[in-house]
């Protein structure tokens, strides 16, 4: 099979690319530095030419109220050209619960992606995936204020960046589900107490104190980023993974 994946580059792209290559598949890895803007959609025709299967794993540059202009703009333009090159699968990458938090722009921008692929006209999959291991430490940045990093119990069920991979090339080597598959991780833990693991496991003289008010999680209703039933978990546990390869 011939993919075309879109935001190559990117954390989950680079990973897709190297599973997808490494089963023998033809891929045709695309991003800005290769000339292709899924804006203005200058150099799309020519990635997408021949291509079986899409994978759009771009991101907007902003998480403000402008990622839902470049989410639905940039959907359409794909949606167009992907529809001319004969593409028979559309996949991209979302978030677990992304439709129940509209108080989050980026989370609005997300949907608004997911709207403009499943009312276009390629048979589609949206992946929903929950938060990455790989972000817990941004997530933290944001709230730090001296030595205290601040962080409400919302309960999260965070994941391998590598698994979140596998399991996007695997939906994008099967059948158009014209639908949602939600992924998520083996746990689920209240942010806090995440947050409290992660420093336990890489000390730099922070604590963690509960703060139902801070940062933009404080915003989460119940636990709506945590996997509903019937989803697929993947197989790393958060505490293996900042014991091994995560650590560095």
């Amino acid at each position: 099979m011939k993919f075309t994946v879109l935001g190559a580059t990117g954390l989950i792209g680079s990973q897709a690319v190297k599973l997808l290559t490494g089963a023998g598949h033809e891929v045709v890895s695309a991003s800005l530095s290769t000339g292709v803007d899924v804006l203005s959609g200058k150099g799309l025709d020519e990635a997408l030419s021949g291509a079986d299967v899409a994978i759009n794993l771009t991101n907007s540059p902003t998480f403000d109220a402008s990622s839902i202009a470049f989410f639905e703009t940039s959907m359409t333009t794909i949606g167009a050209a992907a529809d001319a090159a004969g593409v028979g699968h559309q996949v991209i990458l979302s978030i677990v619960g992304v439709d129940q938090v509209p108080r989050l722009d980026y989370y609005r921008a997300k949907v608004a992606q997911e709207d403009a692929l499943a009312n276009g006209p390629t048979p589609y999959s949206i992946v929903r995936a929950t938060q990455f291991f790989e972000f817990v430490e941004a997530i933290m940045s944001m709230t730090t204020d001296g030595d205290a990093v601040r962080l409400p119990p919302t309960p999260v069920q965070p994941m391998a960046s590598a698994d979140v991979a596998a399991a996007v090339v695997g939906t994008a080597s099967g059948p158009p589900l014209q639908g949602v598959r939600n992924i998520g991780g083996p746990e689920v833990f209240p942010l806090d107490e995440l947050g409290r693991i992660t420093l336990g496991a890489r000390p730099d003289g922070r604590r963690v104190l509960p703060d139902d008010q801070a940062g933009m999680f404080a915003v989460v209703p119940g636990d709506v980023l945590t996997t509903p039933e019937g989803a697929d978990l993947g197989p790393t546990y958060y505490r293996d993974w900042l014991e091994g390869a995560g650590a560095s």
